[in-house]
């Protein structure tokens, strides 16, 4: 696994639930990638999910990922939830349903392909990477909405 990339996502919505966006860029070496796109309704923290998948459904072999996020529910979820939720079943301590299910199962999934190092960043605060991937999800809520 030579290949290392890093993976820059961020989430937007206008209304929690409402138009959603995600953004991502994939960077290797000098090479970079930007994706984005928006669902009509959803929630933010369904963007920041679908913005890490999209990403990592582009790599086409095993690599060594770090992906940053300035989404503590993701870089958390992933890195330290994930495996409790799998072990009782796709549920929370207090027994109730994990929210977002269908996109945990699939993250996780496809996070096991890869040596990935989930990575958290301030959102807002300067960093170039994560501005751009905050831009990227922007683009994705204002192509839904005609702006």
């Amino acid at each position: 696994m030579e290949h290392e990339i890093d993976i820059y996502t961020d989430g937007a919505c206008k209304g929690n639930p409402g138009p959603g966006g995600w953004g991502a860029l994939l960077r290797s070496g000098t090479r970079e990638k930007e994706l984005f796109g928006g669902e009509p309704s959803t929630t933010n923290n369904r963007m920041e999910l679908t913005a890490v998948i999209r990403a990592l459904e582009c790599l086409r072999r095993p690599s060594r990922v770090v992906v940053h996020t300035d989404s503590q529910y993701v870089q958390k979820g992933i890195a330290q939830w994930v495996q409790t939720w799998k072990a009782r079943g796709w549920k929370t301590a207090d027994r109730k349903p994990v929210k977002n299910e269908d996109l945990w199962r699939e993250l996780d999934a496809l996070a096991a392909r890869h040596q990935v190092v989930w990575k958290w960043v301030r959102g807002h605060a300067g960093h170039p990477e994560n501005e751009r991937a905050d831009a990227l999800a922007n683009r994705g809520v204002e192509q839904l909405c005609g702006n």
